[in-house]
């Protein structure tokens, strides 16, 4: 039996999400289920997806691990497309500063969040992040997770930036989940460059940017486009030289004051603009229409007791929505993939099909790998993921909790729980 070899067989449901492109509005309610399905996977790469009755008989169950998953659901892997889990140090004394009514800008402006993990993250050795993103991507995996972004931006000089970048560089070739690397050095400006916003850019875009292209550490670059932060002005000289790098391009967009980051991802064709609590509504339809997916972070506006994205108004006018954790020390402390979709069902309006659509085809889809990942479609990568029921639609009904049975990643099994 070859590695990577499973076929599954009697699953009460196969949730496909077939597709090889994100899915904008109505069409992200079309998940494509096949009851009593069967999955086969050949040397990590699905063979055939079809009603078991169909698939039986065309294959030899002695060539597989065979898995017989009665009154169970199965799904794409779920894809996280914004995290920053490379980081040293906590800030949970910040965290009930905000439970006491200061902002998060307050924070940050007198040296506590970005700055705060910055100088964790500088005095952490490359060993001691390994470590921890280790940890926290087996934390990932439970929760059904096998494609994850990383960013850098807890660096914001030479050396951490490359570190950290470097870290998740190792993480993605020792551990079964796979990591997106994105340069965010425009993440804020450190302590030593205070009152010299030009000259910390074109150290970025001089000094730092031109390595890590070279060199291939990042798939793309990422800017903090945000009143206090980089300008929009700023925002498109850096991902304009990234781009001129061969870099691909994000943008974290009008997550705490509507200033046009929405409109600027559009009009450079970023592969995704991401938080968008304030986007405007020109913004919303210049994304629509330039087909740029907008990636929404639930758990971030939750912790800051922020009103959520208009995730309904986005989907209804057209936008392709992804969803993601934005793990990171600060705002918001938590990978947890069933907050998501509690978040998403029960609070920003959008329906169980639409926020397993934004997990895993449109989650691909702002990794640029919706060809091969986030999708049950012949010729994607053999990354599932088992519930313990027989409906996706316990995903949000089971609230909060991880029905996580088992995943598959590359037709390997990398994860059981152990319930029968």
């Amino acid at each position: 039996m070859k590695k990577g070899n499973i076929l599954i067989k009697n699953a009460s449901q196969i949730v496909t999400c077939s597709g090889n492109k994100a899915k904008f509005g109505k069409d992200m309610s079309d998940i494509h289920i096949i009851e009593n399905g069967s999955v086969v996977i050949e040397e990590g790469i699905i063979k055939a997806a079809e009603k078991t009755e169909d698939i039986l008989g065309k294959y030899d169950e002695n060539n597989y691990e065979v898995l017989n998953l009665e009154n169970k659901c199965v799904l794409p892997g779920f894809v996280d497309s914004h995290t920053h889990f490379v980081f040293g140090g906590y800030r949970e004394e910040e965290f009930s500063w905000r439970l006491k009514g200061d902002s998060y800008m307050d924070i940050m402006n007198r040296g506590g969040g970005i700055a705060n993990t910055v100088k964790a993250t500088r005095e952490a050795s490359r060993e001691e992040l390994i470590g921890l993103g280790k940890k926290r991507l087996d934390s990932m995996l439970h929760f059904g997770v096998t494609t994850v972004e990383g960013k850098s931006g807890y660096g914001l000089d030479y050396d951490t930036e490359i570190k950290q970048l470097e870290v998740m560089k190792e993480l993605n070739d020792i551990h079964p989940v796979d990591v997106v690397s994105t340069f965010l050095g425009a993440h804020a400006v450190p302590a030593e460059y205070k009152g010299k916003q030009n000259d910390y850019i074109d150290f970025m875009i001089e000094k730092v940017m031109p390595y890590v292209a070279e060199n291939e550490l990042a798939e793309f670059c990422d800017v903090f486009c945000e009143e206090g932060v980089f300008s929009v002005e700023e925002s498109r000289k850096i991902l304009l030289e990234a781009k001129e790098l061969g870099m691909k391009l994000k943008i974290h967009a009008d997550e705490i004051a509507s200033l046009g980051g929405a409109e600027l991802g559009a009009e450079l064709g970023t592969v995704s603009a991401d938080h968008l609590l304030h986007a405007s509504d020109k913004g919303i339809k210049d994304m629509a229409e330039r087909k740029v997916v907008s990636t929404l972070l639930p758990t971030t506006a939750f912790c800051l007791r922020e009103p959520f994205a208009k995730g309904r108004y986005m989907i209804d006018n057209g936008c392709g929505v992804a969803l993601a954790t934005d793990f990171n020390p600060g705002s918001g402390f938590t990978n947890s993939i069933p907050l998501i979709f509690a978040l998403s069902a029960i609070y920003m309006n959008m329906t169980i099909e639409e926020t397993i659509t934004a997990m895993t085809i449109n989650g691909a889809a702002a990794l640029d790998r919706a060809d091969t990942i986030g999708s049950i479609d012949v010729g994607k990568k053999g990354d599932l993921v088992v519930l313990e029921y027989p409906s996706y639609k316990f995903l949000p009904y089971n609230t909060g909790v991880n029905i996580v049975e088992k995943v598959i990643k590359n037709g390997v099994l990398v994860y059981s729980n152990g319930i029968k």
